[in-house]
């Protein structure tokens, strides 16, 4: 069966379990550890949960877990994708409520994908992360989430000449939540990409519409701290670079690095001092039919290099060690479904030229496309 159609038929049937994503994670307390996700703080994910379709659980859906922090906190991630079941109902939210910012904003990127022959499209695809901050909310926030494309349909690579395709996915990313992209951030967001060395890529973009205006881009592929550190310099980064390849290089001792990726913020007035570290211990490429499969014990070796930082409560790390599990058969009313969990990277982040926090990606991804 392809992919699409699995997707497709997950839907169909998650549909008959319930009505929103909360529905579906309180199956999945039990399994979750309350030293990741402490009762009071899963009550808030699944609130925000209970805001979204229950079909949204037939693509990846997951955590942020902030390991430096002692309380047992986290953020909720969720996709979702243009010509499906939860891009209807976004899109006739958008019609009859005009108050939900969410649907709106869905909505219109969405409309750009959809249009026949969308240049957007041929980048990116038809999928869209959305990123709800909820440990990490600040009082007063607002209640948009943070939107992410990836460009999968047409890698932007270093080198290669791709400007315009960067500058027309910032583009409908800033469009689709009301804001125009100004001749400043066109030129940072230029400068970045062109900074960019051969054979690395631009694996991410994102806005936070609900937290100071920036434009988050994730570069993956570099082969190592210096030419991490020289690529930083081009960008006009602020910080010390020294300090970038001292945590690169004591992570390299402890673990198998094979590529390091790293997060920046460009605003109005350039790249911005803070910066996220992915330290890759495995290459992930979205066009392998197994991108989701982990080996039991991958991410041992990277999990024993995190716990020599001081930073990282071990109780946490402990947690997340037994987040990664073999294919797990669950069964619901509608029938049988495979359950996958893992974690997709870790981010270390940098701020005062020291590393001051360190986050899990984690994910779980369920199929009701079980032969029989």
């Amino acid at each position: 069966m392809e992919i699409d159609e699995a997707i497709t038929l997950t839907q169909d049937r998650l549909a008959q379990e319930g009505g929103t994503m909360g529905d579906l994670l309180g199956h999945f307390r039990n399994g979750i550890s309350p030293i990741l996700i402490g009762d009071p703080e899963w009550e808030d994910i699944v609130g925000c949960a209970g805001t979204l379709p229950i079909t949204m659980g037939a693509l990846p859906f997951g955590f942020e877990l902030p390991l430096h922090a002692r309380e047992p906190q986290a953020d909720f991630g969720v996709s979702l994708a243009s010509g499906t079941r939860p891009a209807a109902y976004f899109q006739e939210r958008a019609r009859t409520d005009r108050s939900d910012e969410t649907a709106g904003a869905i909505a219109r990127l969405f409309s750009q994908m959809d249009r026949a022959d969308s240049p957007l499209r041929d980048i990116v695809g038809r999928k869209l992360m959305l990123e709800f901050d909820i440990g990490s909310a600040q009082d007063g926030a607002g209640s948009l989430p943070g939107m992410f494309l990836r460009p999968g349909e047409r890698p932007i690579i270093g080198a290669r000449g791709q400007a315009d395709d960067v500058a027309m996915v910032v583009d409908a990313l800033l469009s689709c939540v009301g804001w125009e992209m100004t001749d400043a951030e066109r030129g940072h967001v230029e400068r970045v990409y062109r900074a960019q060395p051969k054979d690395t890529r631009m694996d991410s973009f994102g806005v936070f519409p609900s937290r100071s205006r920036t434009i988050r881009l994730a570069i993956m592929g570099f082969k190592s701290g210096q030419e991490t550190c020289s690529y930083l310099e081009d960008t006009g980064w602020p910080g010390r670079t020294a300090a970038v390849d001292s945590v690169i290089a004591r992570f390299k001792e402890r673990a198998s690095i094979v590529r390091v990726g790293v997060n920046i913020d460009v605003g109005e007035g350039g790249v911005g001092p803070t910066l996220g570290l992915t330290l890759i211990v495995k290459q992930r490429y979205t066009k392998e039919s197994r991108y989701w499969l982990d080996g039991l014990t991958d991410w041992d070796p990277f999990l024993k290099a995190l716990s020599h930082e001081e930073l990282v409560v071990p109780e946490k790390l402990t947690e997340l060690a037994d987040w990664v599990s073999k294919p797990t058969m669950l069964f619901a009313k509608s029938g049988r479904y495979v359950l996958l969990r893992g974690i997709h990277h870790i981010k270390l982040v940098m701020s005062e030229n020291q590393l001051h926090k360190a986050k899990a990606y984690v994910f779980m991804v369920l199929s009701g496309a079980v032969s029989t």
